[in-house]
């Protein structure tokens, strides 16, 4: 059967180029993912700012919780944090005591805010945990004196701190680029929290374990890689980002990969009908000629995910390297590359062809000799039941994954499930596509030699359907989820804001200032954050309650925010909480806090999804300098007017990256079955042309023929992303989506050039043979 399926390939490249590209763009995409995977499950920071001292001592990176499994047993739970966890400063005198300890550094850091944009500021004494280096200048002693890594001696610098602003003079420019430094007596006076550090650097290597003994659970212990770990908050949440983002972005392409190759398939196998039924004729059993299509897809398979896969290399490092620029991944954890990926990119891929081979073989494979060859020649009256009952058990998935969106109030769990959505929706249109068709392509307005077209083998008008409905389907759900969140928490932040400025960054000296200038009515000091629940992470805001309804309105629907203070909390709807209520959650740096809910309110999206007491969110950050909305109607303050203060969404642009591969993905399938269908239809096309069409003619006469198809398309996957997208919208909004019917025509027009280059383009080239040559042709 290996030597049937080899002489197929030999002799019928064409028929199976189409398979071949569609398995190889899945195997690449497959294995892209699959390094983003792995770069999260393997990958670390190597240290740099503490890359001078072989032990470091710090606060615990992560969040640590107790998950009740519900047996009367607990399982723990680590989460990275998002704000660095202080230690005591008194922990260096212990560590200094301890044998063989030779050297013991702690370290201070201080946001600073210059001209240059944000900063870390440390004390030149932790200057040896890099070791810096002064390129000119001398290490600063007195308070006025700073070390910077750019600039000149001499001159006089502004910066902005937690203490407030100040003016220093540059004494020395550093080689390497690890922050400013403060004399180490400045340093503890701008620290954010007094007796307190960040790191504790520790010499020699031999006394990790004593040091690690004597800390006990105060801090961590790093040495190695490890270091990195400490130094670098985001790698863990970056690492957690890339395996999701790998299995989701990889999840979605081998499901999209899934329909194209079985679409892909469904024409190779229908195209080769008649060659088929000629083998049932000469007695060739259906497994016989089930196992003949399955060892052809095996070999397309292997030929195409191979190389399909080594490709994916590169397009994994480019994924990588735009995710570091656009800020999801940062720059210290490189790309690990494995073999891995490339493995479970075959293992995926392979198996996808055998699959959409032999669903695709059913038909041909159970007819009987008798019939085989009046059948190849006709299209079959009525569609499969089996594929039927799919279609409807498909319908009945899209039913349901659209109710649970409708349930669902939370990114982490609407991000994978709208894409799934769409796809069970799809893969109904897909397997229901010849009852569509014949039951839809009658209210076309196309008529003559395109309508009798289409209805004469609806199984290749669906064939072509599928993959233009998935495209355009994609391309809406996964835009639009995008701007109805960005929308709706836009305009809940437009419509919640009363305050008449918006100013930052501010410290508390400032805004205690700005209270007191003639009319201003009220200042709100407004801290963004992100806590930690044990099922999920929330976006919070810290506020200052004094003269907050003058600035803010979350429109509270139970309870009053005049409540929040310390050991209260106010949350958004759809969290499961009302008042009086206990909250249990770790704060930015990991501290756990239990809070009391004093107000539930509804415009979550614009303002976060907890609202905290401004000191309380003060002390668990990095930097503790917020933005102020102040409520002074006429007066004409240094800042940003008017501005709704919208909740931060830096992931959009990582969104549409995966947006726009998934849809590139799904671009390519629908342009490959396009060229496929029509270079089947070489034998018809010539036949136009002996009774007399010209060549602008039957060109014509297929351009209205996708252009109908695409009509339809765009109906069907405008439907499903409306479906979708209302789901969505209920449950991450409360509000209907956003459906702008300008950028969805786009959507359409774009699909419909691409469909109509795939059509144009191989049916040029089938016209350029001479007909009679053509019909006269072997197959």
């Amino acid at each position: 059967m290996i030597s049937f399926a080899l002489h197929a390939l030999r002799h019928r490249k064409a028929s199976f180029a189409g398979a071949f590209a569609a398995l190889f763009c899945a195997a690449a995409m497959i294995c892209a993912c699959g390094t983003l995977m792995t770069t999260g499950l393997a990958g670390h920071a190597r240290p740099g700012r503490y890359a001078g001292a072989p032990v470091i001592v710090a606060g615990d990176p992560e969040s640590h919780f107790l998950k009740d499994k519900g047996d009367g047993e607990f399982k723990r739970k680590s989460k990275p944090n998002t704000a660095r966890a202080w230690i005591p400063a008194a922990l260096a005198e212990r560590i200094r005591s301890v044998p063989g300890v030779e050297r013991a550094v702690p370290e201070v850091s201080v946001p600073v805010l210059g001209p240059d944009g944000k900063a870390t500021g440390h004390g030149w004494e932790s200057a040896a945990l890099t070791p810096v280096a002064l390129r000119a200048g001398r290490a600063p002693r007195a308070a006025g004196e700073i070390v910077v890594a750019r600039g000149r001696v001499g001159a006089r610098l502004r910066v902005l701190t937690p203490a407030g602003p100040g003016a220093y003079t540059v004494v020395g420019v550093s080689r390497q680029n690890a922050g400013v430094f403060f004399s180490t007596g400045e340093a503890a006076r701008l620290a954010a929290r007094p007796g307190q550090v960040t790191a504790i650097g520790v010499w020699p290597a031999g006394a990790a374990k004593a040091v690690r003994d004597a800390v006990g659970g105060a801090a961590v212990v790093r040495t190695g890689d490890g270091r990195g770990q400490v130094e670098f908050l985001g790698v863990d949440a970056a690492r957690t980002r890339l395996i999701s983002m790998g299995a989701a972005l990889g999840g979605t392409s081998l499901l999209v990969a899934l329909l194209a190759v079985t679409g892909t398939f469904g024409i190779t196998v229908q195209q080769r009908e008649r060659e088929l039924a000629l083998l049932r004729a000469v007695a060739a059993t259906p497994r016989q000629v089930r196992r003949l299509i399955g060892g052809e897809a095996l070999l397309v398979g292997v030929l195409a995910a191979v190389p399909g896969a080594l490709a994916g290399l590169p397009l994994g490092a480019w994924l990588h390297g735009r995710f570091v620029g656009l800020g999801a991944v940062p720059a210290e954890l490189p790309l690990v590359l494995g073999p891995f990926a490339p493995l479970a990119a075959v293992a995926a891929t392979v198996p996808a062809a055998w699959i959409a081979a032999r669903v695709s073989a059913r038909r041909v494979a159970r007819l009987r000799p008798v019939e085989a060859l009046g059948e190849a020649a006709l299209t079959p009256g009525r569609t499969p039941w089996l594929r039927v009952l799919a279609g409807l058990a498909a319908v009945a998935a899209g039913v349901v994954l659209t109710l649970v969106l409708t349930s669902v109030h939370s990114d982490a769990a609407s991000g994978p499930l709208t894409p799934l959505t769409a796809l069970a929706w799809t893969t109904a249109i897909t397997l229901l596509g010849p009852l569509l068709a014949r039951c839809t392509l009658g209210l076309i307005p196309a008529g003559g030699l395109v309508a009798a077209n289409l209805r004469a083998d609806t199984r290749r008008t669906a064939a072509v359907l599928g993959p233009l409905t998935l495209m355009i389907a994609l391309s809406g759900t996964l835009m639009f989820a995008e701007t109805t969140v960005k929308n709706a928490a836009a305009e809940q932040a437009r419509a919640g804001t009363r305050a008449s400025h918006v100013l930052g960054p501010m410290t508390a000296a400032q805004a205690a200032e700005l209270r007191r200038r003639p009319g201003v009515r009220a200042v709100t000091q407004v801290l963004r954050t992100r806590v930690r629940a044990i099922g999920s992470p929330y976006s919070a805001q810290g506020v200052t309650t004094e003269g907050l309804g003058e600035t803010m309105d979350l429109k509270v629907v139970s309870g009053t925010l005049a409540d929040l203070r310390e050991g209260t909390a106010a949350v958004r709807t759809h969290l499961g909480k009302k008042v009086g209520d206990t909250l249990a959650i770790a704060m930015a740096d990991g501290t756990p806090v239990r809070l009391r809910v004093v107000a539930v309110y509804e415009r979550g999206l614009g303002f976060g999804d907890l609202t905290l007491p401004y000191p309380l969110v003060a002390a668990h950050v990095d930097v503790p300098m917020g933005t102020a909305l102040v409520a002074a109607p006429g007066v004409k303050l240094t800042g940003t007017a008017v501005r709704a203060a919208s909740r931060e969404n830096s992931g959009s642009a990582v969104n549409y990256l995966s947006l726009g591969l998934i849809v590139a993905f799904a671009g390519i399938t629908m342009v490959n079955t396009l060229a496929l269908a029509v270079a089947g239809r070489s034998r018809e096309l010539a036949l136009l042309r002996l009774a007399g069409s010209s060549r602008r003619q039957v060109l014509r006469t297929l351009r209205f023929e996708t252009l109908a198809v695409v009509l339809l398309a765009a109906a069907l996957g405008g439907g499903i992303a409306f479906v979708t997208l209302t789901g969505f919208g209920a449950g991450m909004t409360g509000s209907s989506p956003a459906f702008p019917p300008g950028v969805f025509a786009g959507i359409v027009a774009a699909a419909g050039a691409l469909a109509l280059a795939a059509t144009a383009l191989p049916a040029r080239a089938a016209l350029r043979a001479a007909p009679a040559a053509v019909l006269g042709a072997r197959e």
